[in-house]
């Protein structure tokens, strides 16, 4: 495993345990993998770990290494097994054994799309998976020529401790140089085109009056910035694309389809706008939410030059990582709705998506692939990645508030900001409420005007201080009337609802 990451790090050799972990999360029953992670982001925040999908991603990551693990105490056993109860010996089992795990990892591989570098992968793969089998049943092997020369346990162990601690050692040495590798190798990322300045005004100067009310001390930022903005989706490790050599596929019922290149997509009328994301797995009060200046090029316009057919009913968006999904018509014709290359006035990060991705108003992350790769206009309706697993269709943003902050640390003259965010899609925030102890509801001041109709809007409570411990609730209405809901629900399938609350002591 360490010389597989190393390889990973080094040439982009797939990672079989990774996407062994990727391949049995897309075999699985959807609610089975709705359940998980429901149960994962629950336990992330009952144990305050950190950030959810960080924390997330990590223990994706371990429970991939784990079965690598797994799989190669069970190769041992059934080498030990065969040795005992057949003719063969333990170094031609270990030998065509791992020839077959080397033709399964392969047919994993190819049944994950990683065809990338396909000669050097088969090369190296079958290297280190037939040595590794063939090494581990000559070893069986010798000890059980040691075990018949009479030798004791006491005469031997020694030397497997030392074999062991030199095993053990030699495969952190390999998967720290992985690592180091993988550090050296950001500046080579970088050659990707992701994360490069864009050209031109695509940060439009603000246009909110300076005197809005200035956000409460420990609110999160009006504007994210790209290192801490969520990131979710179906990747242990996201798809690295190179710019220039990326071409987005165009099928379908089309007049005029044909294949589009970066620099086709940019020379379009680059459209800049500010943007609240949300993850429909993000539980209440949770940072699976951010907002940021989004460039791209408006998704009908390409779709009219493209000569999109009027039977056309979705179209069906495909990325590099195997996600799919659908955009509804609505959306295809909504002047909102962006093929996105820019965020925060650059090109896209690698984790957020480059070379393109796409932007639904008023829709959950869910529907909003990364990393795109073709796009097919299709004459039905057709279930995105998440939908076929039991989420909700539509992704309608539910209306969210979060307290950021209620800390004695930031009262001024007895007087305690409180403060956070509320967003609800593109239905804006018309009132934030707080209720104190379960006392009346009062009447926050928000941060108007909001940078967009689309984005977040943050609001304060000056709230007298009181000694004592006090718990702290919020609720918001959005434009058309509708109040948060109270009720709490689990994130599957429509996301979470409920009111965040906050228990400080003063």
């Amino acid at each position: 495993m360490a010389l597989f990451y190393l390889a990973k790090q080094v040439a982009d050799i797939p990672f079989v345990p990774f996407d062994l972990f990727a391949w049995i999360t897309r075999a699985l029953p959807g609610g089975l993998v709705t359940t998980g992670i429901d149960t994962m982001v629950r336990a992330i925040q009952f144990l305050h770990l950190g950030q959810i999908d960080e924390v997330a991603k990590l223990i994706e990551q371990l429970i991939g290494v784990g079965l690598g693990v797994i799989v190669g105490i069970v190769f041992g056993i059934l080498i030990v097994w065969g040795r005992d109860r057949t003719p063969w010996s333990a170094s031609s089992i270990g030998f065509f054994g791992s020839m077959a795990i080397f033709f399964l990892a392969i047919v994993l591989e190819v049944s994950l799309g990683n065809t990338g570098n396909p000669e050097l992968t088969l090369l190296w793969s079958a290297l280190l998976i037939i040595l590794w089998g063939a090494s581990l049943g000559y070893l069986l092997e010798s000890r059980r020529a040691q075990e018949g020369s009479g030798q004791t346990a006491a005469e031997y162990s020694p030397d497997r401790r030392r074999a062991l601690a030199r095993i053990v050692g030699g495969s952190l040495a390999l998967a720290l140089a992985g690592w180091g590798a993988g550090w050296l190798l950001q500046e080579g990322r970088r050659k990707t085109g992701a994360e490069e300045a864009l050209s031109g005004p695509v940060l439009p100067a603000p246009t909110v009056p300076p005197n809005r009310i200035e956000p409460a001390l420990g609110t999160r930022t009006e504007v994210t910035a790209n290192a801490d903005f969520y990131r979710i989706d179906i990747d242990l490790r996201p798809p690295v694309i190179t710019g220039s050599s990326w071409v987005l596929s165009v099928a379908g019922l089309f007049t005029q389809p044909r294949s589009l290149t970066l620099s086709d997509l940019m020379a379009y009328p680059a459209v800049t706008q500010p943007i609240t994301l949300s993850c429909i797995s993000n539980p209440v009060g949770g940072e699976l939410i951010g907002m940021s200046y989004w460039t791209g090029v408006r998704l009908a316009g390409v779709l009219q030059d493209l000569g999109l057919r009027p039977e056309a009913k979705e179209l069906r968006i495909e990325a590099a990582d195997g996600f799919y999904e659908s955009v509804a018509t609505a959306d295809l014709n909504d002047p909102r709705t962006l093929l996105v290359y820019g965020m925060n006035g650059e090109t896209l990060p690698v984790e957020h998506g480059f070379p393109l991705r796409i932007y639904i108003p008023n829709r959950y992350g869910m529907k909003q692939p990364k990393w795109i790769t073709r796009i097919q206009a299709v004459d039905r309706e057709q279930d995105g990645y998440w939908v076929e697993r039991g989420w909700n269709r539509e992704a309608r943003p539910q209306i969210v508030s979060v307290i950021d902050t209620a800390s004695k640390d930031h009262a001024v003259g007895g007087i305690v900001p409180i403060g956070g965010i509320a967003w609800a899609g593109d239905r804006n925030i018309q009132k934030v409420e707080i209720q104190i102890d379960g006392g009346e509801w009062q009447a926050a001041k928000l941060r108007v005007p909001t940078i967009s109709p689309l984005t977040w809007i943050q609001w304060r409570y000056d709230w007298p201080m009181i000694s004592g411990r006090h718990t702290f609730r919020v609720r918001a209405t959005d434009q058309t009337g509708a109040l948060q809901i109270e009720q709490e629900t689990g994130t599957s399938p429509d996301g979470a609802t409920g009111y965040h609350s906050v228990t400080s002591s003063f």
